[in-house]
């Protein structure tokens, strides 16, 4: 009875991840069937509308001053264009960004130092805020670590000049670091597929996408009409985005627009980023899932499509059940091959959306390609830290919004080692190292006795270590620098 239970979760978890991994190759056919239709670029309009750039930040003490400076080169009529830095901050950035955007404002900028009594809301109850004390017709977001091009405004307003429905337009987001390690090279990979692949494929196909937090412009009626930022999700974004787009206003997307963004440098830090966008977007489903089933102007694909793009993270459980029940499975000899092969089939999926991307973004593709493992050993690594958080977002309360540190890193310029925002270890970590070694466990049993098995558990193996000892690296490094700056400090005052 055990080992039958134990086969069906296998064999479902085994199937329903060659679905997601066929999804990633189908968005790519589509990508190559629909990538050529540009949109034309639109004329300049003759009075430039009014447009609030918010700049929602929360301990940044980093990246606040570039991200001020930066905002403050964006070209566009001064009289038609105001600034909020939405600063809910706790530490020192406070003060250095007070300092900063008096000197933006005596350049004859129009900016102000917003600041709440609370963080209520986090991210989302901040852009409610903003937006509650301006009467600016479009929205401009970014986030701290951001850095728009001058021309940012002036090519994106445009396009809701010819399009009265146009509720938000979404840019592809650039690298500033990427060349900093091996974890941001195959960040910047992964970023890369969801920016160029899946965002183009859904754009270009009529499916539902979504906004992506910042490096983009909502209209406001747009925003107002769909119900405005909400605060019971982690990903306010994707909430508004569903919700703008179920009342029937349109989204697009402009790749051609890149707007580059910090990646993280540390593991810890990666790990805390995606299992907030994992818990997020899991709770977008569990509030919006039945409202887009039961939508009548959506067709059955873009229904399926829609529920396979809110219950991706589902993969990262998927991914725990599948190596725990193949160690049984595999000594008991009901280990089932069609799932498998399935699931090898579907494999191709990632690295052909990796091939597809980097060949249109960048002129060293084959180089960046190489660092393809990499972005698979640190997708399977992450499961455990994931799994948690799909747990949280379908069955927890409200969760609090951590947001992902940056250490104004550009190219490979920069450090984070004393840095007062480095993120702990956590019990992941420590469960992560045990199931490396159970996968070892579980490759060994395959290599003797279902070699088919093999790869996939040597994967889990890898991909499980190597998460689990940067991390450990990372933090010792860090702690042990600032234990020596400490003893410096004090032979210093003696």
């Amino acid at each position: 009875m055990v080992v039958t239970l134990l086969e069906v979760l296998h064999n479902v978890s085994a199937a329903l991840l060659s679905l997601i991994g066929l999804n990633a190759l189908i968005l790519s056919v589509i990508y190559l069937t629909t990538f050529r239709k540009e949109r034309e670029r639109p004329a300049e309009p003759v009075e430039w509308p009014a447009v609030v750039v918010q700049l929602p930040i929360y301990n940044e003490r980093h990246v606040v001053e570039r991200l001020i400076h930066t905002i403050s080169k964006l070209d566009y009529p001064q009289e038609k264009m105001s600034i909020q830095l939405l600063d809910d901050s706790t530490d020192e950035t406070i003060n250095i960004a007070a300092n900063s955007v008096e000197r933006a404002r005596q350049s004859g900028l129009t900016i102000t130092h917003v600041r709440r009594e609370s963080r209520d809301g986090f991210k989302a109850g901040a852009l409610a805020y903003g937006l509650a004390h301006s009467d600016a017709e479009f929205v401009a977001i970014f986030d701290a670590d951001f850095v728009p091009d001058p021309d940012f405004l002036k090519r994106v307003i445009p396009y809701f000049g010819v399009d009265e429905n146009l509720g938000m337009a979404q840019t592809r987001w650039e690298h500033l670091n990427a060349e900093h390690s091996l974890l941001t090279r195959a960040q910047a990979l992964a970023l890369d597929n969801h920016f160029v692949i899946e965002q183009i494929a859904r754009d270009r196909s009529g499916l539902l996408m979504n906004f992506a937090g910042t490096g983009g412009v909502w209209r406001r009626q747009c925003i107002e009409e769909s119900g405005g930022w909400q605060s019971d999700t982690l990903s306010e974004d994707i909430d508004l985005s569903y919700r703008a787009q179920l009342k029937g206003w349109e989204l697009i997307y402009l790749p051609d627009i890149g707007t580059p963004a910090e990646i993280t440098p540390l593991m810890m830090g990666f790990k805390q980023q995606q299992a907030r966008w994992a818990t997020g977007t899991v709770q977008c489903l569990r509030k919006m899932g039945h409202v887009v089933l039961a939508n009548r102007s959506l067709n059955l694909w873009q229904k399926i499509q829609a529920m396979l793009h809110l219950a991706a993270y589902f993969m990262h459980p998927l991914m725990i059940v599948l190596l725990l029940t193949s160690l049984p499975l595999i000594l008991t000899e009901r280990l089932s091959q069609a799932p498998i092969a399935g699931l090898g089939l579907a494999m191709f999926g990632p690295p052909l959306a990796s091939l597809l991307a980097q060949h249109r973004l960048r002129r060293d593709w084959l180089k960046r390609l190489s660092y393809f493992p990499v972005a698979m050993l640190i997708g399977v690594g992450i499961a455990v830290s994931n799994s948690e958080a799909v747990f949280k977002g379908l069955f927890g309360s409200r969760q609090p919004f951590r947001r992902t540190p940056k250490y104004h890193l550009q190219g490979k310029q920069g450090k984070w080692i004393d840095s007062a925002y480095i993120v702990p270890i956590d019990r992941a970590t420590w469960i992560e190292l045990g199931l490396a070694g159970y996968a070892g466990l579980v490759a060994y049993a395959a290599w003797l006795r279902e070699p088919t098995m093999f790869p996939l558990m040597i994967l889990y193996v890898l991909g499980f270590a190597y998460t689990a000892f940067l991390s450990l690296w990372q933090a010792g490094v860090s702690r042990r620098f600032v234990q020596r700056e400490r003893r410096l400090e004090l032979s210093s005052n003696l």
